[in-house]
């Protein structure tokens, strides 16, 4: 039975769901310095909607209607149908393969990937990727209405799709019948991986100093003067006669001002560009268009080792992407398939190869998490620890599937639940970003980065309230707002940043996770 949250007053967006959206969590963090371990689990890629949109009590499919989930075309118009599933529904490869001709004519409206009487695609088979980028992204949700997802996105009806997900099939789906479940915490920035995950780690977006006069300089994106959409190249014509390649005059990887918002690869070594020749090996070649200057901005971990908390990122083959270029970024289901651009940190100048920072804070999480597992066995994790797992246990679709990553995750926990920390530990597993995938719920208006579209988050913890749906407005920040409350730190800048836009919109401050946490169990 889920306990009922209780706020000071419902707001008028979800009282049509009967759910009530807490802006704070000042009643739940009496004893919160009990808590002397967090962990944070970062997967990949899914929209709330695509994975617990049956989840009981949740704000998820049942309120889908055609008023709020009907796609319209790029010039406004209904769309009749949804696209083809451009490429086909199942990634390149993958067996039984889901053709493009298959999937034409569907209705537009979600449907169940995994339906016996439609795709019967399951969790353990590969789909195809969907664009998931900042510009698009943002051209998607369409102010809030979420109605051009298939418009603006190059996998045709594929963003309506979702798995209908009882707990026989998904791990992690009991385990947030037994804990808490957040159905209201949005991805901290518009767009992909590489920009959530340095929202994850210092709730900021980098910069590319003199992009223009860089080797970066035809990344930078041509943008309409709202400065939310990308300029068209040619007519945009309609989306059910192919996706959008070739339509923007540049959807680059830099904003005009030169942020970075959509994949670069680390300066650092493991990185997806290789050492300039005859350079330091340690190092990307700065020569390549895709390699981000060192960044400086303040970080969590900065804030952590100014106070004297300890605290590590735990790379799922992280040592195997150092020993071997081969198992960086590799194809289909390939072992481990490390993604360089879902380490932050090493993005950073203060955490450069060499410095005793590094050394200390960025380690191995070992291959199938083993390094990690062995830290969680003897007890000896630090106070604050971040876990990536490898590409083929992320759930990244393109590359990878749900149930492998999903099961890896339900394992971890279980190791967790058993360690000498768990009794004073709370554990935080959410996805990056929705790798595509529609969601039925607007994210609230905030800054120029974000937050985007709603995507799962389960807090797991002795602490966690039981058997309970936790409406509170979250984001990627909150997790990072849980930890400095936790810590007693300052607030990063981006975090006061966005508070303050929130506010300017009419909309609350993100929460900071304690609405699903109770001390008094």
């Amino acid at each position: 039975m889920n306990k009922k949250l209780v706020c000071a007053a419902p707001l008028a967006a979800t009282v049509a769901f009967g759910l009530y959206a807490c802006g704070g969590d000042d009643n739940h963090d009496n004893d919160i310095s009990s808590v002397k371990n967090v962990v944070v689990i970062y997967a990949e890629n899914r929209s709330f909607d695509n994975l617990y949109g049956q989840f009981p009590g949740a704000n998820g499919l049942q309120n889908v209607t055609a008023a709020n989930s009907q796609q319209l075309d790029r010039d406004g118009s209904v769309l009749a149908t949804l696209p083809k599933i451009w490429g086909g529904l199942t990634a390149t490869g993958v067996t039984p393969a889901i053709t493009e001709a298959m999937t034409a004519n569907l209705p537009n409206t979600p449907f169940a990937i995994d339906a016996a009487n439609g795709f019967n695609t399951q969790l353990n088979v590969t789909t195809r990727d969907l664009y998931h980028r900042f510009y698009e992204n943002q051209m998607q949700i369409d102010g809030g209405k979420n109605d051009m997802f298939a418009a603006w996105g190059d996998s045709g009806g594929l963003v309506m799709g979702h798995y209908d997900t009882p707990p026989d099939k998904l791990p992690l789906y009991k385990i947030a019948q037994q804990y808490t479940l957040a159905d209201n915490f949005f991805m901290g920035a518009f767009g992909g991986s590489f920009l959530n995950h340095q929202w994850l780690v210092c709730a900021c977006t980098p910069v590319y100093p003199n992009a223009d006069k860089s080797p970066a300089a035809s990344s930078i994106s041509a943008v309409n003067a709202d400065g939310v959409s990308l300029k068209l190249a040619k007519a945009a014509g309609s989306a059910l006669t192919g996706n959008t390649q070739g339509l923007f005059v540049n959807s680059g990887n830099l904003t005009p001002d030169f942020y970075a918002i959509n994949t670069m690869q680390p300066p650092y070594q493991p990185s997806g560009n290789k050492p300039a020749t005859g350079g330091d090996p340690n190092l990307a070649d700065p020569g390549q268009a895709t390699t981000l200057p060192p960044q400086t901005q303040q970080h969590i971990g900065d804030l952590l080792n100014n106070a004297g908390v300890s605290w590590a990122w735990y790379g799922g083959s992280w040592g195997a992407a150092l020993a071997d270029r081969s198992v960086i970024n590799g194809a289909v289901n390939v072992v481990p398939d490390f993604q360089t651009h879902h380490q932050p940190f090493n993005y950073f100048a203060d955490l450069a190869p060499g410095t005793a920072n590094r050394a200390q804070h960025l380690l191995d999480g070992g291959t199938n998490g083993s390094e990690f597992i062995k830290a969680i066995d003897a007890g000896t994790l630090p106070q604050v620890a971040f876990y990536k797992p490898q590409g083929n246990l992320n759930e990244h679709a393109g590359y990878t599937d749900v149930a492998q990553g999903d099961q890896h995750i339900a394992d971890l926990i279980s190791h967790l639940q058993k360690s000498p920390q768990w009794k004073n530990m709370v554990v935080v597993v959410t996805y990056d970003e929705n790798g595509g995938f529609w969601d039925h719920v607007a994210p609230p208006k905030g800054d120029r980065w974000g937050p985007g579209t709603r995507i799962p988050a389960l807090i797991v913890s002795p602490y966690a309230k039981k058997g309970f749906v936790d409406h509170t407005q979250y984001d990627t920040t909150s997790i990072l707002r849980f930890i400095t409350k936790r810590f007693s730190l300052p607030s990063l800048p981006g975090i006061t940043a966005r508070d303050a836009a929130l506010a300017a919109n009419g909309a609350q401050k993100m929460g900071d996770l304690t609405g699903a946490l109770d001390f008094s169990q």
